[in-house]
């Protein structure tokens, strides 16, 4: 099975807090820049101003023709109407999750071990996940035990076929050494935000993994 099935966007844009633009707001940017697939992650706020700043990202991603996944919550993803979810290992089931959601709307899950590998392929129920972190990211304050390259490509050996974005201290530079290790693309934050360059950070991604050749295919 081809890295990414689907056809999905290789670069997978997360929101950030802490940034003098909302939510909503750099979602509508990175998709006026040419973003397709964006995470909305908040954490901390409180359940009406994230269903809020969910209906308005919602808004933009569809104006844009992109793809939406809410961070943490089935609740606030059903609410406003995104296309699917992405859960961590605390945030719930993956088949509850897809039992609410429905057999048309996304869902992911993050992996950091190869055991996490092996229950996304036992419970048989996830799009996507996100794999990580390759390396140390300051966006996160319970980071998990870094993979580094070789970690990444042994969880995606396990996912049977399952596409892989890979999160976690990501740059541009990486996309290549990345496509080698089977990855459909990349999850990233801080470093399209960097420097209040998003257009030029996100074109430097989206053309970093264009150039980068697909690992080829071993014949079984």
């Amino acid at each position: 099975m081809p890295p990414n099935p689907q056809g999905w966007p290789p670069v997978m844009c997360l929101t950030q807090d802490g940034l003098p633009l909302g939510h909503s707001e750099q979602a509508e940017r990175l998709c006026a820049a040419g973003a397709r697939w964006i995470q909305l992650r908040m954490k901390g706020a409180d359940p009406a101003t994230w269903l809020a700043e969910a209906r308005a990202t919602a808004r933009a991603c569809r104006r844009h023709g992109a793809i939406l996944v809410v961070n943490d919550s089935v609740e606030i993803a059903l609410g406003c109407g995104a296309d699917g979810v992405h859960l961590g290992g605390l945030d719930g089931s993956w088949r509850d999750a897809r039992r609410l959601l429905g057999p048309d709307r996304i869902v992911g899950g993050s992996m950091n071990h190869p055991d996490d590998a092996r229950r996304a392929v036992a419970a048989g129920c996830l799009d996507y996940v996100g794999v990580g972190p390759l390396r140390f990211t300051a966006t996160k304050t319970d980071l998990s035990p870094l993979l580094g390259f070789e970690g990444t490509r042994e969880i995606i050996a396990l996912l049977r076929g399952i596409p892989a974005w890979v999160i976690g201290g990501v740059e541009a530079s990486d996309a290549g050494q990345l496509r080698g290790t089977g990855a459909a693309g990349v999850a990233v934050s801080s470093s399209l935000h960097r420097g209040g360059r998003i257009e030029e950070n996100l074109r430097a991604f989206l053309e970093a993994w264009a150039a980068s050749p697909a690992p080829r295919e071993v014949a079984s």
